[in-house]
């Protein structure tokens, strides 16, 4: 009914740069709000920032400053522009939407399948 496309993730150097985008499509009514997560080996997953509906924003105070979450509504397409990135921040990544299908009443989390991330020298 609902599935989420991640693509951007790669290997980079510290202090590059990488863009992710994650879309969603299937029987789409709205979206409530879109973010990304991220799990390293041996951690717990974790939030990396999340944009609603209204298009507040939030972001873990480690990333702070160096990455930007965007959405494209038209799309239904959440970007994360990350700067300056650090080997800490290698991970798997996570899309993640809060979706109401068409001609249903209640939300249902989605999961995109991770896309890889990997800063290293």
């Amino acid at each position: 009914q609902v599935q989420l496309v991640e693509s951007g993730g790669g290997l980079v150097q510290p202090g590059g740069s990488l863009r992710l985008s994650c879309a969603a499509s299937g029987s789409i009514g709205s979206i409530n709000a879109m973010g990304w997560y991220r799990q390293a080996p041996g951690k717990q997953r974790e939030l990396v920032a999340t944009v609603t509906s209204s298009a507040a924003t939030n972001y873990a105070d480690s990333v702070k400053g160096r990455f930007t979450i965007s959405r494209d509504n038209a799309k239904n397409t959440v970007y994360l522009q990350m700067n300056s990135l650090k080997p800490e921040d290698t991970a798997l990544y996570y899309c993640n939407a809060r979706i109401r299908q068409r001609l249903r009443y209640s939300e249902s989390d989605y999961w995109g399948q991770g896309t890889q991330v990997t800063v290293s020298s």
